[in-house]
């Protein structure tokens, strides 16, 4: 098993593309394909636990949505990817691991039009354990420069590559200040998200959290709804203003890669990871891992 030092382009094992198993190493496109170029490229990002893919359908179904959003139809159906999806997952010997399923526009045509280009399909599977270090103690984020986009910019419901780029920017800013991660707001000036996750506050004994506008609205969010829910939390989907995070008591992110992280610092705001917060940690890893069944 590679280790996290290990270059993604060097590694032992075979990835699922187009159709077939390839061994890693040689898993290559050509310098001009279009998705590298001009980001037309959609992906997924899943959790296995246990040899179990956690919401695998709910990420293929929206794999496809993406790829239509993005004006390109995918050459295999969600039951074909989610059996594609099992097979590199079993192949890996892993049980515990991250799965990607990504495609994108080949390099039939080059330029901003690629009508006729071929759509390609991969999947690879590796070793990930926790997306941050040291999680339970609650990470310190920053401000991010850039804003998430007005929904009619760019197509905010689409887990597209191109809108990670300024997540990508405002990261590698926060890391270089010695944060972990970065609070985004969007284009209004209102809270939106961290650079790979969704954002709940609690206060009062409620979970506040920004209404998913003009950013994704996670699959891991709308789980961490289900279970807060279960235990009888009260959600409040709202605007949320920055001048705002002073009043809030537990702050944590949600997503595939961060599950469920608290967040003990927000610029100059400190949290404390508290039991509301250390609650829904506890059933989301009990969820995963088969102890309790998804809430209604």
């Amino acid at each position: 098993m590679a280790d996290a030092s290990t270059p993604y382009h060097d590694r032992d094992g075979y990835i699922w593309m187009d159709g077939e198993f390839v061994p890693w190493r040689e898993t290559t496109i050509h310098v001009l394909t279009h998705g590298l170029h001009y980001a037309s490229s959609v992906f997924e990002g899943e959790r296995a636990y246990g040899g179990h893919i956690f919401e695998s359908r709910r990420h293929t179904e929206r794999l496809h949505r993406s790829a239509n959003i993005l004006g390109f139809e995918l050459p295999y159906t969600v039951d074909e990817i989610e059996k594609a999806k099992h097979e590199t997952l079993a192949k890996s010997g892993l049980e515990n691991a991250y799965v990607r399923a990504f495609a994108w526009r080949g390099s039939e045509m080059m330029g901003v039009s690629a009508q006729n280009n071929k759509i390609h399909v991969a999947i690879a599977v590796w070793h990930w354990g926790d997306y941050f270090a040291d999680k339970m103690k609650g990470i310190a984020m920053t401000h991010a420069q850039w804003r998430r986009p007005d929904p009619k910019t760019a197509p905010c419901e689409a887990k597209a590559a191109g809108l990670y780029m300024i997540c990508t920017l405002s990261k590698h800013a926060a890391e270089k200040d010695g944060f972990a991660d970065a609070l985004m707001l969007d284009y209004r000036g209102h809270v939106a998200e961290a650079t790979g996750a969704n954002i709940f506050f609690l206060q009062d004994g409620a979970l506040h959290t920004p209404t998913p506008d003009c950013f994704l609205n996670g699959i891991t969010r709308q789980t961490a709804i289900k279970l807060a829910k279960a235990r009888q939390i009260e959600i409040v989907e709202r605007t949320i203003m920055p001048d705002e995070l002073k009043n809030f008591s537990e702050c944590f992110i949600t997503g595939t890669a961060a599950e469920i992280t608290p967040v003990r610092q927000i610029g100059n705001v400190s949290y404390k990871p508290g039991s509301v917060t250390e609650g829904l940690v506890t059933d989301y890893s009990d969820l995963v891992n088969g102890k309790i069944k998804m809430p209604a």
